[in-house]
């Protein structure tokens, strides 16, 4: 819309300051997201048994290699020499199991690869959808840049942990399981000795967890409100050029990054402590055994091939926890995104509209306001007892100054926002009977700020209506004086827009012209249609509105009052009321405020 009240909307980028740190446990996160993927369980549950079987494997395999190295040493002190056929027979075992524990981790990795997309492909589409269903109240308060970030960043995020984390995960469970299991029925002296010096391990990342959790929530939050304020900035870079803003913003900019470089390095700083910390847990268990092993192979406790096998053990006891170690700095990250895209789909949505069965398939235009009152929020009311009538083929002009309600007036007409008492009717039909898809088929917009999507201009113009056949696009390009420019073009309509293509501000704002003479709507909106054009294009585009509107309701939002002089009715707003209205020679006689609104762009 062509206008924006202040109070609305804090700026984009800024809503750091609204926020409250509200950190949840990563327990709920994960919960959050095992319920979402509650579909794709049975490929879970395999890729659980392959991870379970590959584990077991590899966990047999050490009490093999004692057998084996027990054979080889009492082969070598035996005169009889080495038994080649059982060492052959176990060396072909091992093979097997750790060949048969490779193809378990490479079906495990496929299948985990092929669920994750297909659930974070689900959460972008859920969040698109979402956006669809969301009330505009939602993205006055929000800053888009937060937003793309969750739909972005954060899934992302969640696919890469998914991906990497949880199969080696579920592995990583079941290996540190077994290997505790064999230790203890290899020797549970050893098996004490090794685990005993892990107890300090555990304590200091638990300890670590704890406290790194809340920054990889700050992180993920931090990291939305820079996107928002990059979104803000950049989509303005002519305006921060023209005023000389650049220190300003750029000060602005580098606070916002200082503060996710502080949340980044102590979430990183706090994970990146833990791999260190189990590389000297590992070591401290891989010395007891040893020391402790090597004395009791010595006084004849127990065979060589046990102290080898045990040391196999603790480092499949280790490797778990050295996992964890990795797993933990993206599971936590992922725990945080997980948390703000749950919280984004949680978000209330617009009243559900399945029930209604009454539709308004063709409009003659009748428009009806009656005592309409609204405000943005339960603090300001800014409508108080709105209404007015249009009749069918009217052209009616909504005028006033700045914050006057001409673009609230558009929003409660489109039901971007429902009124708080009153009611407004179209050919006598209450809107709010009517499904919000059924109003917006009614109406055809051409807003102030301009909007085309990558793609042909024959696609642009058509947008939604791809049946339109040709001649109907080229018939709307000609009415608004496009055709000409477009057929001077390499490819005419069907040359791709992209930032290649330099269009004007006035040639896109055609094109939308256009797209809305496609649209065939029976009534209309024109917010500011001719504001960012000149005054030779302003006169094409004021020939073909004039052509678009005949037979039509339509209403005009306008700042230049030369462009609605032949409008047949004119309603003056001020502060959400109807202070005049008539037509432009009416109201050029009262002599009140829209004669001095017009005599004021012309003095």
């Amino acid at each position: 819309m062509a206008e924006k009240e202040t109070y609305r909307r804090p700026p984009n980028g800024r809503m750091r300051d609204m926020m409250v740190d509200k950190p949840k446990s990563m327990k709920n996160a994960v919960l959050s997201l095992i319920r979402y993927a509650k579909n794709y369980t049975p490929a879970f549950i395999v890729v659980l048994l392959l991870a379970i079987v590959g584990s077991v494997l590899a966990i047999l395999g050490p009490s093999y290699v004692k057998k084996l190295s027990d054979m080889i040493l009492d082969g070598i002190r035996s005169p009889l020499g080495i038994d080649v056929s059982a060492t052959t027979r176990i060396c072909v075992t091992l093979v097997i199991f750790y060949g048969c524990a490779l193809l378990f981790s490479y079906a495990q990795g496929f299948i985990m690869a092929t669920v994750t997309q297909k659930i974070t492909k689900g959460l972008r589409s859920d969040i698109d959808k979402k956006i669809d269903r969301m009330p505009l109240r939602y993205f006055d308060t929000t800053s888009y840049g937060d937003t793309l970030s969750r739909a972005t960043n954060d899934v992302d995020l969640i696919e890469v942990t998914m991906n990497k984390s949880v199969g080696t995960l579920i592995g990583a469970v079941v290996q540190f399981v077994g290997s505790v299991v064999m230790m203890f029925v290899t020797n549970y002296i050893m098996a004490f000795a090794a685990i005993g010096v892990s107890v300090l391990g555990f304590l200091v990342v638990g300890a670590i967890i704890k406290r790194s959790q809340k920054y990889f929530i700050r992180q993920q939050q931090e990291l939305g409100e820079i996107n928002g304020r990059i979104e803000e900035i950049y989509s303005a870079h002519n305006v921060v050029k023209a005023y000389g803003g650049e220190e300003k913003e750029q000060a602005a900019f580098d606070k916002i990054n200082e503060k996710l470089r502080v949340s980044g390095r102590r979430a990183q700083f706090m994970s990146g402590m833990m791999m260190p910390l189990m590389g000297f847990v590992g070591d401290l268990g891989f010395v007891a055994v040893a020391v402790l092993g090597g004395a009791l192979a010595l006084s004849g406790k127990i065979s060589f091939g046990v102290v080898i096998a045990f040391i196999m053990y603790v480092n499949l006891f280790i490797n778990p926890l050295t996992t964890f170690a990795n797993s933990l700095s993206s599971l936590q990250s992922a725990a945080a995104a997980s948390e703000r895209v749950f919280e984004f789909l949680k978000n209330e949505e617009l009243p559900d509209e399945s029930g209604k069965t009454k539709k308004l398939e063709v409009a003659k235009g009748d428009v009806v306001f009656d005592n309409v009152r609204f405000g943005y929020d339960s603090h300001r009311e800014i409508m108080h007892g709105f209404s007015a009538h249009a009749l069918p083929g009217q052209k009616i002009a909504i005028v006033g100054p700045t914050g006057a309600g001409k673009t609230t007036v558009v929003n409660l007409l489109m039901r971007f926002y429902e009124p708080n008492s009153g009611k407004i009717f179209v050919d006598g039909v209450d809107i709010s009977t009517l499904t919000r898809e059924n109003v917006h088929d009614l109406f055809g917009m051409v807003l102030q700020d301009t909007w085309l999507f990558e793609g042909t201009i024959k696609e642009n113009i058509r947008y939604s209506k791809t049946t339109v056949p040709d001649e109907k696009v080229v018939k709307a390009a000609k009415a608004v004086g496009l055709h000409h420019f477009i057929t001077t073009l390499p490819a005419g309509y069907d040359t791709l827009l992209d930032d290649k293509l330099n269009l004007s501000v006035g040639q896109k704002q055609l094109m939308t012209i256009a797209r809305a003479i496609v649209e065939d709507a029976p009534l209309l909106i024109l917010d500011e249609a001719t504001s960012s054009v000149d005054t030779r294009t302003e006169v094409l585009i004021q020939q073909a509105m004039d052509k678009l509107t005949t037979g039509r309701t339509s209403f005009v939002i306008a700042h230049r009052l030369s462009t609605i002089k032949n409008a047949d009715l004119i309603l003056v707003l001020d502060e959400g009321d109807i202070i005049e209205q008539g037509t432009h020679a009416e109201l050029l006689a009262k002599g009140g405020a829209y004669a001095t609104l017009y005599n004021s762009q012309f003095q």
